[in-house]
């Protein structure tokens, strides 16, 4: 049992096709504010957006990588599965009707584990999961309920988020042979529920659009950033540096199931190159691209908002 735990999830990257359809998805039909454009640091002809509620806090941030002609890829087994927002249950089944009438593809609802769920599918195919907790927050101020591991054996990544990062478990169900095991960091922090699934038979994923490439998890600064390095270097984690992503440092490592995951520090903010007010509105890029800016903004696929 470890004597800290992580306080939630920072962020989810997920990977898109063309931008256009992502920005109408998550801004027009699930109000979700584009509270960054920039481009993916390693590939600065493809965007890296940015979606948050109105203050871009830390546990509200979906961010994705559109790339323009990318294949689909298959979740499964080894990836990140899904996401849910948080979505009050005085408003739940208000929002499951909008989110439809903007023309969403939306499942019936379902219980897992008391919860109210239903999924959206996003344009690639991706699902999108609203979870009814109490209250009446709408999802963009809700921010993330959970996210789900798809794996082959819940045992090992189990044992690393008990056993080293400070969760517990808080609920387990299996039936046809599907499984699924919730754990849950303590506090009220936004996304500290991280759900671990099995289904007997199931081919492995594969990376491409509609798909989740990592999961960030918080930290509250840099100390405590790598006081979690240490931690996951002494459980026998390969991890990363530290690496500057501009609005936060980030660490990366794989857990024993083989889920890209990450540690990323609350500051310095979405607010450390422009304005809260107008948040999203400009392509930022870090200054080693802005020798580039022209060549950049002249490669990328417009964006209406």
């Amino acid at each position: 049992m470890s004597d800290k735990h992580i306080a939630g999830l920072h962020h989810v990257t997920a990977i898109s096709g063309p931008p256009q359809a992502n920005v109408d998805f998550f801004t027009k039909l699930l109000d979700q504010r584009l509270v960054k454009k920039t481009v993916n640091f390693d590939d600065p002809g493809t965007y890296h957006l940015y979606y948050g509620n109105q203050t871009a806090d830390p546990g509200t941030i979906l961010t994705f990588f559109p790339f323009v002609g990318a294949r689909p890829g298959r979740p499964g087994p080894g990836m990140a599965s899904a996401y849910g927002y948080s979505v009050g249950a005085e408003v739940f089944e208000h929002w499951t009707t909008e989110v439809r009438q903007r023309g969403a593809q939306v499942s019936s609802p379902e219980e897992r584990f008391g919860q109210s769920v239903v999924t959206v599918t996003d344009p690639d195919g991706a699902a999108v999961e609203l979870i009814a907790e109490p209250g009446d927050h709408a999802p963009v101020d809700g921010g993330f309920h959970s996210t789900t591991l798809w794996l082959d054996d819940l045992a090992p990544t189990q044992r690393l988020l008990v056993d080293h990062m400070g969760y517990v478990e808080a609920g387990h169900e299996a039936t046809d042979g599907v499984e699924r095991l919730r754990l849950q960091a303590p506090g009220d922090a936004r996304g500290t529920v991280v759900d671990l699934f099995r289904r007997e038979g199931a081919a492995p994923g594969v990376s491409g659009t509609g798909t989740i490439h990592h999961i960030a998890f918080r930290a509250r600064d840099d100390a405590d950033q790598l006081d979690w390095r240490d931690r996951m270097l002494a459980a026998g984690m390969q991890v990363t540096p530290v690496i500057d992503r501009q609005y936060f440092n980030a660490i990366y490592f794989r857990e024993p199931g083989g889920v890209l995951f990450e540690i990323a520090t609350d500051p310095p903010g979405f607010t450390r190159d422009e304005p809260l007010e107008s948040l999203g509105e400009a392509l930022k890029l870090p200054d080693k691209y802005e020798p580039l800016r022209d060549r950049i903004e002249a490669a990328l696929p417009r964006i209406e908002r």
